[in-house]
């Protein structure tokens, strides 16, 4: 038996839900208890191996505090409808080094040093 692969869908919503807990400095586990699952089912939710239900996207999206819209922004292939377009901050909270950036960020109480992080990477940016 061969193994199915994740579906595209499954994968992009599950990484949204990933960003929004993030940005909510959610646990997997804290999600898992509020849903009544295991952090390893919200694992395989995040990651699009198991596909999220209507119901229970409806109850992630009212413990993670956005509108059933959220999970769907930035999907390929979406017609345009009245999504709003935050694509670049939705890919940046799904790679695991965000969660580091933003935390050691939000750590640094002088705004002079903040500035000189975000030029930092301005920076980079334009080098690489």
């Amino acid at each position: 038996m061969q193994k199915k692969s994740p579906n595209q869908v499954d994968r992009h919503i599950g990484s949204r839900v990933r960003a929004r807990r993030l940005m909510l400095g959610m646990s997997q586990e804290k999600l898992a208890d509020a849903l009544g699952l295991t952090f390893q089912q919200v694992q395989k939710y995040e990651k699009g191996v198991n596909r999220i239900g209507a119901s229970r996207l409806l109850h992630i999206a009212g413990i993670l505090d956005v509108s059933i819209e959220f999970f769907f922004e930035g999907l390929p292939g979406l017609r345009a409808g009245g999504f709003s377009d935050d694509s670049l901050v939705a890919e940046f909270l799904t790679r695991s080094e965000s969660d580091r950036l933003v935390r050691g960020f939000l750590k640094l109480k002088d705004d002079e040093a903040r500035r000189k992080v975000a030029d930092l990477v301005d920076w980079l940016a334009s080098v690489s």
